[in-house]
């Protein structure tokens, strides 16, 4: 989920042709990345011991086998559950390939978007993976809404880019194409994410006191449902996500995209800035899956190819 401030739209058109690609993503929605479960203390010392890249884990984790991630698996088709109650998308699958190179399992725990980063703080997780874009508020521990700074900040390993796009329940755009629009209307939002905070900003811009009302909620299912029932004007989420709801709920029936894809930034990995050993493990997995073809290969699987990134940058985020 993106949370940066500095608009930027270059590349937004190119990504809207992404949304057919989507649609047929959802074909593939009961196809799955690797087990997620753990496996017994033998098989994963042989996994470690014959992957490529194992000696560049902590050897506390190479030894467990496992990588706890935090991730909020609610936010399709980057991660979430499956008809069988199976973690599937995006992020699972990326990180199933980096799991080959690493010789270790990487395990996706359920949290609320907003409540990651603390995790990885009380050391819960070992790192998050949920669609997080990499921003220097992010990277320095800085609240995005008040500017103080809140904690010692993450590190971030980069794997692809998206932007933020609006959608309205399907044929009842009422005008909206940007941002403005949305003064005097309500919109729904995820916690903690761009959608939120350029609502907020936005709202600040409005005149003749016709604020935006903004509803914001622990997931964007909940937002989703939100619009979908009338109880809102209009949603905002990460352009791949809001694509695959216009494509997906209700057949295609419910949503619309509308206007253009705003604020594209970089998704990242996130990692405790005390973790550098394991996050230039993860950078070093992710770059051996982009060379080897992999990473091509999952992301054309969910028909997302226009965010697809070159190499694995460490905090590039603005």
């Amino acid at each position: 989920m993106t949370a940066s401030s500095t608009r930027r739209t270059t590349a937004a058109q190119s990504r809207i042709a992404a949304v057919g690609a989507i649609a047929v993503a959802g074909a593939l929605i009961l196809t799955g990345c690797g087990d997620q479960t753990k496996k017994d203390s033998n098989s994963s010392s042989s996994s470690a011991a014959s992957a490529p890249l194992a000696s560049k884990l902590p050897a506390s984790i190479r030894d467990a086998g496992v990588i706890k991630v935090g991730s909020d698996i609610a936010y399709a088709p980057v991660e979430f559950k499956d008809s069988s109650g199976k973690t599937v998308g995006i992020d699972p699958d990326l990180a199933d390939a980096m799991g080959k190179q690493l010789g270790v399992k990487f395990e996706f725990q359920n949290g609320t978007f907003d409540t990651l980063i603390t995790g990885l703080r009380s050391k819960r997780y070992d790192m998050a993976m949920s669609a997080m874009t990499d921003t220097a508020d992010r990277q320095n521990g800085v609240d995005a809404d008040t500017g103080k700074k809140v904690g010692e900040g993450v590190d971030f390993v980069d794997y692809f880019t998206a932007g933020v796009s609006i959608y309205t329940p399907k044929g009842k755009t009422q005008s909206i194409k940007t941002w403005a629009d949305l003064c005097g209307k309500k919109i729904a939002v995820q916690r903690g994410t761009v959608s939120e905070d350029l609502a907020k900003s936005e709202s600040k811009k409005c005149t003749g006191g016709k604020k935006i009302a903004i509803e914001s909620y622990d997931n964007d299912q909940q937002a989703q449902t939100r619009v979908r029932a009338g109880g809102a004007d209009a949603g905002s989420s990460d352009f791949p996500v809001a694509a695959y709801a216009v494509k997906t709920s209700g057949g295609g029936k419910d949503f619309e995209l509308v206007g253009e894809q705003v604020e594209a930034a970089p998704y990242g990995i996130a990692v405790a800035k005390s973790n550098t050993q394991l996050r230039d493990a993860l950078q070093a997995a992710l770059d051996a899956i982009i060379k080897n073809g992999e990473y091509d290969k999952v992301i054309a699987k969910w028909g997302v190819e226009a965010g697809a990134v070159k190499t694995a940058a460490v905090n590039g985020g603005k």
